[in-house]
């Protein structure tokens, strides 16, 4: 847990809070006041504020903050298991057990670090969880706030296993916006997805941007490292960039589903778009003692 940066350490912060249920927090600020809030339950990113206190991500007025539920909201880590594609319960275990505050992780590039206010967290299996996932691994996190408040998240996961194992991986990002209909990304063009509402059939995408009119349920394949969500009404753009995730999976419930979810408000998805930086068709592979690291930046823009 940390700050660095000569002219950033006066006014930086990290502080370690608890929420209402008495989970560990780490809050993270950058010197014009732009923010990011980290629960250790999940390793979970539950907010991301601007410099002006608007929230960025969106968090459903039904969450459940209590463990063992995941937190409907915010950045859930999917791992080692995306959706139902494996044995496992939807999406994996790792958004739903404490991570704990990792004081001395090994080093990264310096440029992971100067100007800009960070945690690391680290999950390891417990016992019960070797039962159902028999892979031993160290799954380092780190989440770290720029000086200009773009929000970066740096996963390192090493086998420290005898056997090779196989995951997948997502961060499940959901982003506040302000109507569904009104918003459209780009950079998905002519790429390849998965339709997880048809069986996860193949399709080609043919559109120069992707609007929504009903439910979506994708994984974009082989996608480039960067793409854009345009939100017309708030005059922003998030821009998502990504390192060692070659698929962006797309997701909004609408009107039925959302009936259906229970710690999610009928009406919400109308205010919220997943889009999430993974690795989903084809499984990272390790062998005994490899290390896979993968990146997300996300920033916000004034857009016309």
């Amino acid at each position: 847990m940390n700050y660095s940066g000569a002219a950033f350490d006066q006014k930086a912060a990290v502080e370690v809070t608890k929420d209402r249920n008495g989970i560990d927090q780490v809050v993270l600020r950058n010197p014009r006041g732009a923010s990011a809030r980290i629960s250790l339950h999940g390793g979970q990113v539950l907010s991301w504020r601007t410099d002006r206190g608007e929230e960025l991500l969106f968090t459903s007025s039904k969450a459940i903050f209590k463990p063992p539920s995941a937190v409907r909201g915010g950045i859930p880590i999917c791992f080692p298991q995306f959706g139902q594609r494996g044995s496992l319960e939807q999406h994996g275990y790792a958004r739903n057990r404490t991570w704990i505050i990792d004081d001395n992780p090994p080093p990264l590039h310096p440029n992971d670090s100067s100007g800009k206010a960070y945690t690391d967290l680290l999950l390891k299996p417990s016992e019960d969880d070797l039962k159902i996932w028999p892979h031993s691994f160290e799954f380092r996190l780190r989440v770290s706030l720029t000086a200009d408040g773009n929000l970066s998240l740096i996963s390192r996961i090493r086998n420290i296993n005898y056997k090779p194992f196989s995951f997948s991986i997502a961060y499940h990002t959901y982003f506040s916006i302000s109507d569904i209909s009104e918003v459209r990304v780009e950079g998905l063009e002519t790429l390849d997805y998965l339709n997880n509402l048809c069986q996860r059939e193949r399709f080609t995408e043919q559109g120069d941007a992707l609007t929504f009119e009903s439910e979506v349920d994708r994984v974009y394949l082989g996608s480039k490292d960067i793409i854009a969500i345009f939100d017309h009404e708030r005059k922003r753009t998030f821009l998502i960039q990504k390192e060692g995730l070659p698929d962006f999976g797309v997701w909004n419930p609408w009107e039925k589903k959302s009936k259906t979810i229970v710690d999610f408000g009928d009406e919400e998805y109308k205010q919220m778009l997943c889009v999430n930086g993974a690795a989903v068709e084809k499984p990272i592979t390790l062998k005994p003692g490899e290390e896979w690291t993968g990146r997300l930046e996300l920033s916000v823009d004034p857009s016309s």
